[in-house]
């Protein structure tokens, strides 16, 4: 018996567990290196060192897959926030800890292209329109959350609405977002100014 060729077919078997967070990671960098229309199936199948046929076995469409590499990443920025927060002994530093944990994050490239990407086909896609919806919303509440702890905290004044502060927050990621999808640079030299001046306004700190 001969020894198997390099590709997919010297890939070990894994537990379907662990098989569907490969194809997961496998996808995510296929998809924020190219596009979710411009990437196949077949290409993702063969990053990941697998048949088309066992990514359907977990995925039932592109679209699915897509949808969970979305999932996957907040998933991944939840985590990288709740410790940040921990991190960070101070209340009236916990966005500005957030905001600097995503940016030094090796995932946060991958993070802004499928956002991005995500967001131009939302417009013609309903079920990743009704996601994207579902997405935004949960994030926002997420952030909503850590100002109206810092409130509670006394680090942030209690007439600061943490719902509005929360979408400019978001809002300051997602231009980021169009940024790194344009190349860089887009906010990169205004970064700490607006770090700064959004901690005056929340905090009164300088």
């Amino acid at each position: 018996m001969t020894a198997p060729s390099s590709g997919q077919h010297s890939r070990k078997r894994l537990p379907a567990p662990e098989r569907r967070a490969d194809l997961l990671s496998c996808a995510s960098r296929a998809f924020s290196q190219g596009s979710y229309r411009g990437t196949t199936t077949a290409e993702i199948a063969r990053a990941a060192g697998v048949t088309e046929p066992i990514l359907y076995r977990h995925f039932d469409s592109k679209r699915d897959l897509y949808i969970a590499c979305l999932r996957e990443s907040w998933s991944g920025v939840r985590e990288l926030w709740e410790q940040a927060v921990t991190d960070e002994p101070d209340p009236a530093g916990w966005l500005a800890a957030m905001g600097r944990a995503f940016r030094e994050s090796d995932d946060r490239v991958v993070v802004h292209c499928l956002w991005v990407q995500a967001i131009a086909e939302a417009s013609e896609d309903p079920d990743i329109r009704a996601y994207m919806l579902e997405h935004m919303r949960g994030v926002h509440a997420f952030i909503a959350d850590v100002v109206r702890r810092a409130q509670a905290a006394g680090a942030i004044p209690a007439d600061r609405d943490a719902s509005a502060e929360a979408w400019v927050f978001l809002a300051i990621g997602f231009l980021n977002a169009v940024g790194g999808w344009l190349g860089g640079g887009l906010l990169d030299a205004d970064i700490p100014g607006i770090a700064a001046s959004r901690r005056r306004w929340l905090t009164g700190q300088a």
